[in-house]
């Protein structure tokens, strides 16, 4: 039977999807370990105060670095910690390199895992995150996934079948959870921004890391500029290169400092499209009905496009394609399947009754 688990999160899309993870399990007793892989502020604990989570239990700090750096400073510490509490459970998130670090450390110490968005495939491995979720779930006992495709791909690379469950998706249980605190006006007023635009966020490192790349995407992010001002909140990551690229030089381009999460939402909700390279924006956008381009070749959500507002495109494709979704487009009749707000409640039926709690 149980008696205690770990959360472990890193980066601010694993807060999103924790948050109705720990309030479904509040009976239980439950740690949240911050690795503090995103440390901003902005970027982590601003989403701690606005989602309602408690005070991470452990900061671990492991800041900025490369791959290596960061994932052994993650293992370090959390072997640590998991030494000294010696939980039941590790409750991993997503797909950064906290959530693969934290799995190869549960594992070897033989501590059960359980992740959170298993399934998940964009078959691209010069991704790190596909690396990362793919190693996770073959180290995982409980693979909690969003989208039916996910089992299948489970299956393919042979995770056993009693291993995954279906349980819907726990930062879809976040966004509905919070509809009525996401006041565009608010926010329109907040930063000045115009009654029409579009939002963009860019991070992924094949879009923003190489200097040539980066300017190619400035130039078609100013054509989309040239159609519609566009706002966009600067990650950290990509910043410098992004506006050493002159990405601010377009005086229909209006960059934002990180936003919060509930203004980040506020803002999305009430674009007239939406320009990213984001996994989980992919999501919000599909159940808002914001029509969405992502600037990648691939997906690993691709339920966003057979039942959201999802289309991918590549530089050359993205000013004709935000032409037409400012033009309007038809919304599908469908969402997702268990995107209902209740993923955190399931996920935590599965937890106690694999554990012998219920």
């Amino acid at each position: 039977m149980i008696t205690s688990l770990v959360h472990v999160v890193g980066a601010r899309p694993n807060l999103v999807k924790a948050a109705p993870v720990v309030a479904a399990l509040d009976d239980l007793d439950q740690t949240v370990v911050h690795t503090g892989q995103h440390y901003d502020e902005r970027m982590s604990k601003v989403f701690f105060d606005e989602l309602g989570l408690p005070e991470p239990d452990v900061n671990l700090g492991v800041g900025s670095g490369g791959h290596a750096e960061q994932t052994a400073a993650v293992m370090i510490g959390l072997e640590r910690e998991f030494l000294r509490r010696s939980p039941d459970l590790v409750v991993v998130y997503g797909d950064v390199n906290s959530t693969i670090a934290a799995a190869l450390v549960a594992a070897k110490l033989h501590i059960p895992v359980a992740h959170v968005e298993a399934g998940l495939r964009s078959f691209d491995m010069s991704m790190p995150e596909e690396v990362n979720r793919r190693l996770t779930d073959q180290l995982s006992d409980l693979c909690f996934v969003t989208s039916p495709e996910a089992i299948g791909h489970l299956a393919n690379e042979g995770v056993p079948v009693e291993r995954a469950h279906f349980v819907g998706n726990p930062m879809i249980d976040t966004l509905l959870a919070n509809l009525d605190r996401f006041d565009t006006g608010r926010v329109r007023a907040a930063h000045g921004l115009p009654e029409r635009y579009v939002l963009a966020t860019m991070h992924r490192p094949a879009n923003v890391d190489a200097p040539e790349t980066a300017a190619a995407l400035v130039r078609h992010l100013h054509g989309v500029a040239d159609l519609a001002d566009l706002v966009i909140p600067v990650h950290p990551r990509g910043r410098a290169t992004l506006l050493a690229a002159g990405l601010d030089d377009h005086p229909s381009v209006h960059v934002l400092e990180p936003l919060g999460y509930i203004d980040f939402i506020a803002a999305v909700r009430g674009a007239a499209a939406v320009v990213t390279d984001s996994g989980g924006l992919q999501e919000e956008t599909t159940i808002l009905g914001v029509p969405c381009l992502t600037v990648r070749p691939n997906t690993e959500r691709p339920i966003t496009i057979t039942h959201g507002t999802n289309r991918l495109v590549t530089f050359e494709e993205l000013v004709p394609a935000a032409g037409k979704a400012l033009g309007g487009l038809e919304r599908p009749d469908r969402t997702p399947p268990l995107w209902d707000g209740h993923a955190g409640v399931r996920i935590a039926d599965v937890v106690r009754r694999w554990t012998g709690v219920a």
